[in-house]
């Protein structure tokens, strides 16, 4: 799964657990809240699949599409070679 794919789970799974803690606050229903412990134990799961494949991102092991900024690489000034230095000779 890919970090687009589980923002956009952990998105629709944030409103479907504020609209049936709603229901199960405003009206006490019990089987809203039986579904709000279950989603919240499937965004816990996601929250976690997320942080791994954040760090991978982060760290270059996977190609990750967050946003379209362009990297800057700054080029390096050429290396320039020594010329080696004359010994003295001491008579």
């Amino acid at each position: 799964m890919t970090l687009k794919d589980i923002v956009k789970n952990m998105r629709a799974l944030l409103e479907q657990i504020s609209k049936d803690l709603d229901k199960a606050w405003e009206n006490g229903n019990k089987t809203a809240s039986q579904r709000v412990r279950t989603n919240t134990i499937k965004f816990a799961k996601l929250s976690k699949q997320y942080r791994k494949e954040s760090i991978a991102c982060e760290k270059g092991v996977k190609k990750c599409k967050k946003s379209t900024k362009k990297k800057v690489i700054r080029k390096r000034a050429p290396l320039t070679k020594k010329k080696p230095t004359k010994r003295r000779r001491s008579y």
